[in-house]
């Protein structure tokens, strides 16, 4: 006797002629592969997307050597550019004064200037400052009055998926402040790390800051400036992108094909058992 491999068919088929389709199972069908189709297509879009997650992590790199860049853009409303310079300091022991390199001076109608500036810092506690220390002789009046297009470091991040106060200094206007008055933001600095999905990593800084102001006009030997002071915090924030796996998708979309039938074919047959009930109890057949 010839080994019949039917046997093993756990789907057995129904001839046509002893299945009943209803109104009720019609409309459960439809709506049941709708539901299906709106679940497949969510699933879809959430798979061939990358969301992004982010982690806190304490950094215990000790590289002091290790350099940041950083990118001013800033206008002075009241101070010619060939009196403005930038110096910048650091707990290094490095004190320059008048840095000049990549560094660009645009003058302005009125006797303003704008100061666009790239360098790089130490990774340790510092500050840079717009003054007129490194002009060859100062003007008669120091009026720091100022707006903030740019102060960032690092890598320029332009997801704009990504959380975070990368540039928040920008828009920053003191253009009312007093003519003698001594800016100062003091900021935080947190190391950011994002690593796009299959690219390379880019290393940022976000910061927030502290402002606050006051008069060198009674202060002997001090003129007016416009100081950033930054601290580096040990805590790293690191942003990466991910992808579901496709394993992963396709056993959420076996679920959600197996379990809306599973329930469609519970409500339906739970709807045409009452209904024959009903219509058992209407012909008074039952008992």
């Amino acid at each position: 006797m010839a080994f019949d491999v039917r046997r093993f068919d756990i789907y057995r088929k129904v001839p046509k002629d002893l299945t009943q389709p209803t109104l009720t199972g019609a409309v459960i069908s439809i709506c049941c592969c709708s539901f299906i189709a709106f679940l497949f297509l969510s699933e879809f879009f959430s798979f061939i997307s990358s969301e992004i997650v982010s982690e806190l992590f304490v950094d215990g790199s000790t590289d002091s050597e290790e350099r940041i860049p950083v990118r001013l853009n800033i206008t002075l409303l009241q101070l010619e550019c060939q009196y403005v310079g930038l110096d910048i300091q650091d707990d290094l022991g490095r004190h320059e004064v008048g840095f000049i390199e990549n560094t660009d001076k645009h003058e302005l109608p009125g006797g303003g200037c704008r100061f666009e500036g790239r360098f790089f810092i130490n990774k340790v506690p510092g500050n840079f400052h717009v003054s007129t220390h490194s002009a060859s002789r100062q003007p008669d009046t120091i009026d720091m009055k100022h707006l903030i297009h740019e102060v960032s470091f690092g890598d320029e991040i332009k997801n704009q998926n990504i959380p975070g106060s990368f540039n928040t200094l920008q828009g920053k206007d003191k253009s009312t402040s007093g003519e003698s008055d001594t800016h100062e933001y003091v900021m935080k600095v947190v190391p950011t790390i994002y690593e796009p999905l299959g690219r390379g990593k880019m290393i940022s800084y976000q910061y927030t800051y502290a402002y606050r102001t006051y008069d060198t006009s009674h202060v002997y030997g001090r003129v007016p400036a416009i100081w950033f002071r930054y601290d580096l915090s040990p805590i790293t924030v690191r942003y990466h992108e991910k992808r579901q796996p496709l394993y992963s998708f396709l056993t959420t979309i076996c679920a959600i094909i197996g379990g809306a039938f599973t329930v469609a074919g519970i409500i339906d047959s739970s709807l045409f058992t009452a209904s024959e009930l009903f219509r058992k109890h209407e012909m008074g057949k039952l008992t």
